[in-house]
């Protein structure tokens, strides 16, 4: 019997005619994630012997048990309707000897990592040493590299670039926009691009990033209200709505997409040429990959965020982040920096800061360090406070940023009445 045929469970509890023991696993954070995996897998697989299959949640487990009736070699999954299927005895992972971990950073946080201990050390998986594991992601914090241990044997840390840096292809612009002036600024850009007649057609697409489902839904309406052919996605939506908003969003028929986080890591959408942090995320490594969905395959890519009072967490990564990727930094935004920096404020209350110099996040391989860093360590050479210095005023509070910023960039800024010719980034 080969590692991707057909055998009953031994002794247990049979839902289907036949148990798979695929030889490749790939494991995907998300539904579209592994069925794009899926495709281009399809790809690769064509006129040979390798059949490769894919499971995930939302989707018809009956229609799924049946394709992999008819033999799988890779199986492409998301890591909860794996788990189901092992449960129902319909595949095993003895004879896995190529375990992939897509957006492993994601995979292995505290979201995911029960579930993917449950696969990898529980079910009979060939241990470190007898297979081969790989993992992959733009963004790959200290603290994910130190779990990734686990899974790990004589492993090799390959860098492309800087993990958890951003492409200079990429300009990112950031703008002041008070939360109740989101909408009309978003109105202004999306004039600004030439309006619905420009944006219509799958050669310019635009993606919008939300925090919340509940915001996403409420954003769709409102730009289909004001006659902008847009759609949505999210994770309260049925698997058969995700894939038709993605359907229609790749063609052009609605060239605006509405996204929360689940359309935020390792989408390939062809012709992304804007994206929006409509609300900014609460992490970098989020950030970095909102981003990375334009500018893509050596494209050009525009990626616009809007900021206000609430973001001031990221402020000190995002300056760091722009910085190193030469991007223009508006003056209120270095203002920022240093008043957080002045009052000791740190990611995650008080997380170790990864950007500066000597490596930063990401640039090294922190599993080969056997001593945690100090909290308080600066890699750019400073710590939380400025060691005993007197802090800045606070002079952003309570009316900031400063009124000599309120219209960065030309038209950035607070007034909504201009005409949509306008050049809102400075060309």
């Amino acid at each position: 019997m080969g590692p991707g045929d057909s055998a009953n469970p031994p002794g247990g509890r049979q839902y289907g005619r036949r148990k798979m023991f695929p030889m490749a696993l790939v494991l995907a954070p998300t539904r579209e994630l592994a069925s794009q995996i899926y495709d281009e897998a399809r790809k690769f697989a064509y006129r040979s012997r390798v059949r490769p299959c894919v499971v995930y949640g939302g989707a018809d487990i009956g229609a799924q048990m049946r394709d992999l009736d008819k033999g799988c070699h890779l199986l492409v999954a998301t890591p909860g309707r794996l788990v189901d299927m092992m449960e129902r005895g319909k595949v095993g992972l003895d004879h896995c000897k190529f375990l992939v971990l897509d957006e492993a950073d994601r995979m292995l946080d505290m979201g995911f990592e029960p579930q993917i201990r449950r696969i990898v050390e529980k079910d009979n998986m060939p241990p470190c040493g007898k297979r081969q594991t790989n993992m992959f992601s733009a963004t790959f914090p200290k603290e994910i590299q130190v779990l990734a241990r686990d899974f790990l044997e004589n492993y090799i840390f390959l860098a492309v670039g800087r993990v958890g840096s951003t492409s200079e292809n990429i300009t990112q612009k950031v703008v002041w926009v008070e939360e109740q002036e989101k909408r009309s600024f978003l109105l202004d850009l999306l004039n600004a691009a030439g309006g619905v007649e420009f944006i219509s057609g799958p050669e310019s697409l635009t993606l919008v990033f939300v925090e919340t489902k509940k915001g996403a839904d409420a954003l769709e309406d409102f730009l289909l209200r004001e006659g902008y052919p847009a759609t949505s996605i999210h994770g309260d939506r049925s698997q058969r709505e995700r894939e038709d908003a993605l359907r229609i969003f790749k063609c052009g028929d609605r060239p605006i997409l509405v996204a929360t986080a689940v359309a935020a890591r390792g989408l390939d959408i062809s012709n992304v040429r804007h994206v929006i942090n409509f609300d900014l995320p609460s992490d970098i490594e989020e950030y970095v990959h909102r981003i990375g969905r334009t500018g893509r395959v050596g494209n050009l890519g525009l990626a616009t965020s809007f900021f206000n009072e609430k973001n001031k967490n990221i402020v000190r990564d995002l300056l760091d982040l722009l910085t190193e990727s030469n991007q223009e930094i508006p003056p209120w935004l270095e203002s920022m920096s240093v008043d957080v920096r002045s009052m000791g404020m740190t990611r995650r209350g008080g997380s170790v800061r990864r950007f500066g110099t000597g490596g930063g996040f990401g640039g090294r391989d922190y599993r080969q360090q056997s001593k945690p860093m100090k909290p308080n360590f600066q890699p750019g050479g400073g710590s939380g406070g400025f060691n005993g210095q007197q802090p800045f005023n606070n002079h952003f509070t309570p009316n900031f940023p400063p009124p000599q910023y309120n219209n960065y960039g030309g038209s950035y800024g607070g007034t909504y009445n201009s005409a949509p010719t306008n050049d809102w980034w400075g060309n």
